[in-house]
């Protein structure tokens, strides 16, 4: 748990504090319920450390949660090309913070207004609330990362900013309340969890890229990114 993670739920927190003390000073055997979900609050925005794998060419998740797909499919906001997409579902029992999953330059990010379709919905990835991240690792290729919205969580906070570099495993933003983490990786990349993994922000290893010079041509970023 962080105060950077904290301040994102102060406005929820001071309301739920605020009912918990008149609970108990008005009514004490009603003091359960706000101080129950003060302390899952406090608990949803924890921020615990994690051990980032060292190795050349490791990709690791950007979020916690279960991978609940992964399929070749176009991309066409940034990168315009054919890579391999894993969906990471984030329950409201997982932790909210997403990290970079490498080394690497964020040379894009803009958000999407959309709808809020539950976040396992296949409809979620196209059509829900969502923020796009391009990072582009030291040998040049574009990794996509989007934060998708759900039913219940309707904020994305960014703490990332444009052209700042960003160490593995590094913060770069937060989704308030269940949601989904994607990354679209190269298809030359080994993937190395399955569907129905469960996965670690920072931590577990999902995929590890070709060595350099072997990365195919049309995997590098578009002229116009830089």
């Amino acid at each position: 748990m962080t105060w950077l993670t904290l301040w994102q739920g102060r406005w929820i927190l001071l309301v739920l504090a605020a009912a918990t003390a008149a609970a108990l000073f008005l009514a004490p055997w009603l003091v359960i319920l706000p101080a129950a979900l003060l302390a899952f609050t406090l608990w949803f925005f924890r921020d615990p450390p994690r051990t980032v794998p060292r190795g050349a060419g490791l990709i690791v998740s950007p979020a916690d949660g279960r991978v609940t797909d992964i399929a070749e499919i176009e991309e066409t906001e940034l990168v315009n090309r054919t890579v391999r997409r894993i969906g990471i579902f984030l329950s409201v029992f997982d932790v909210h913070v997403n990290r970079t999953p490498a080394d690497c330059r964020v040379v894009y990010t803009a958000e999407f207004e959309g709808t809020y379709h539950d976040a396992r919905s296949p409809a979620a990835s196209t059509h829900n609330t969502a923020r796009t991240w391009g990072f582009e690792c030291p040998d040049g290729v574009i990794l996509v990362v989007r934060q998708i919205t759900g039913a219940i969580a309707r904020r994305i906070v960014p703490w990332a900013r444009p052209d700042q570099q960003l160490a593995r495993g590094e913060r770069f933003g937060m989704i308030r309340f269940g949601s989904r983490t994607e990354i679209c990786l190269p298809l030359g990349a080994e993937v190395t969890v399955r569907v129905g993994d469960q996965v670690k922000g920072g931590s577990t290893i999902i995929a590890r890229l070709a060595p350099a010079g072997e990365t195919d041509a049309d995997l590098r970023p578009p002229s116009d990114l830089r």
